[in-house]
């Protein structure tokens, strides 16, 4: 049976530290679907489409990595993909509470689970929100942001 993780997340931007994330999670799964939640009443530094489009030009290459945007909850996503498993990093000890939660209430909804993988050291101080930031205030963020291989 194939096994499918979907990696959810606003990605507005999409980091170096997501980026090792889905690496890293395609050495357990078979298939990663990124997906791009959309949230309206948030201000978002990109919209949803261009999101994915520059997301899914990251993976052109790697068949094992589909890129979709959706706006309900994640285990309904989930479902449609066919994932059995919800792939997640933690920065801090403050993630791990909030993912802990999560998952709880995802497992118990619809017996999903969630894999948490702790976010390699040299990319712990970055977040998106960070990032978005920086890009406001016009500073280079490239180093912030997962180049195509």
């Amino acid at each position: 049976m194939k096994k499918t993780a979907i990696f959810p997340g606003s990605f507005d931007p999409f980091t170096v530290g997501h980026a090792s994330i889905v690496e890293r999670g395609l050495a357990m799964f078979d298939e990663i679907v990124i997906g791009i939640g959309v949230n309206e009443k948030k201000k978002a530094l990109y919209p949803p489409h261009k999101r994915v489009e520059v997301i899914a030009a990251l993976y052109a290459d790697e068949p094992r990595v589909r890129v979709v945007a959706y706006d309900d909850l994640t285990i309904d996503l989930a479902e449609r993909v066919g994932a059995r498993f919800i792939l997640r990093g933690l920065r801090s000890v403050k993630d791990f509470e909030y993912e802990r939660d999560i998952a709880a209430i995802n497992a118990r909804l619809s017996g999903i689970e969630t894999v948490l993988l702790i976010t390699d050291p040299q990319h712990s101080s970055v977040s998106s929100s960070v990032v978005r930031e920086l890009i406001h205030f016009g500073k280079d963020v490239s180093d912030f942001l997962p180049k195509k291989k």
